[in-house]
């Protein structure tokens, strides 16, 4: 959905609270962590934290590896087996779980991602893909799309339960997505292959060039990397307008010694780009105004489970 096409004519108010964003830096690299150096999405974090308007209530996160901290478990595909057995929130996991520790109960996400009326994602292109953490993060998101938010129809975690209760006419009332109406922004960035690329556009360390064609790439778009997150957002009722799905390309060419987040400001281009796209969240979303019932939401995204 295009930003001239989102059918808001005027934004909703509340005297009760302020608008509520949360912003999130998907790189797995952090200070104190293996590479001993931060990255430029917490970098960019920041920077957007900082231009946000006045008022609003700005949450944000991190989920970069930390050593010897908890990491974002892995979806176990329980939507595979019954869309009923697919709990909203994430019952697979608990907060403060000694046996399997996960750091998307332990910071409260489901929590944070139900209480604000927008999210910005922002984050590095691995192999024509997001992040390792984004990924994880999104696949335990796929309760959000339909997820059942009666766990104790099914005791728990019982199959036969699920199945027989997606089956029943009472799934059809029970399903829904349950952050319906947020919006969410996505800004990724990219290196091209930096120094490594060479002037055919190959590796330059590939010996057999002829084994594929650089022209065959899977996008021509930089940012469709990011496809795939965007549009499992959208088909859970989060709107993502195209101008908020954005793509920048730092270090191109350059060593990756050379492209860290204290040379972003050898990147002016890259950084009035990064401004913009964040001017348009914030236009955008006090526009569009504020999600009702978040209050709600946010008592529905808490933890049915506590594992130790």
């Amino acid at each position: 959905m295009s930003e001239s096409s989102a059918g808001y004519n005027e934004p909703a108010h509340s005297d009760d609270r302020p608008l509520r964003v949360l912003v999130i830096a998907g790189s797995q690299r952090r200070l104190n962590s293996c590479p001993g150096l931060d990255s430029k999405a917490r970098a960019l974090m920041h920077r957007m934290v900082g231009r946000l308007p006045i008022g609003w209530q700005v949450d944000h996160e991190d989920i970069g590896n930390e050593h010897g901290k908890p990491k974002i478990q892995a979806c176990n595909a329980c939507v595979s087996s019954s869309m009923a057995l697919c709990v909203w929130p994430c019952n697979c996991y608990g907060p403060d779980s000694t046996t399997q520790p996960d750091l998307l109960w332990d910071l409260h996400l489901y929590e944070r991602l139900a209480r604000a009326d927008a999210w910005a994602f922002i984050g590095p292109i691995n192999w024509y893909a997001p992040t390792t953490n984004f990924k994880l993060l999104f696949d335990r998101l796929v309760c959000m799309n339909g997820g059942n938010p009666r766990p104790d129809l099914i005791d728990k975690k019982n199959t036969l339960l699920a199945q027989q209760l997606e089956r029943s006419a009472l799934w059809a009332q029970l399903s829904k997505n349950h952050l319906q109406g947020r919006t969410a922004a996505f800004f990724c960035y990219g290196d091209l292959g930096a120094a490594d690329i060479g002037e055919d556009g190959r590796p330059k360390l590939l010996r057999d060039k002829a084994w594929f064609d650089p022209q065959d790439e899977p996008f021509s778009d930089e940012r469709n990397a990011y496809q795939g997150v965007v549009w499992q957002c959208r088909y859970s009722g989060i709107e993502v307008p195209d101008g908020l799905w954005q793509h920048a390309d730092i270090g191109v060419g350059q060593i990756y010694a050379d492209s860290q987040a204290s040379d972003l400001k050898d990147e002016p281009e890259v950084m009035k780009l990064f401004d913009g796209w964040v001017e348009r969240f914030a236009a955008f979303v006090e526009r569009k105004g504020f999600i009702a019932d978040v209050e709600q939401a946010e008592r529905g995204a808490k933890s049915t489970t506590n594992q130790r």
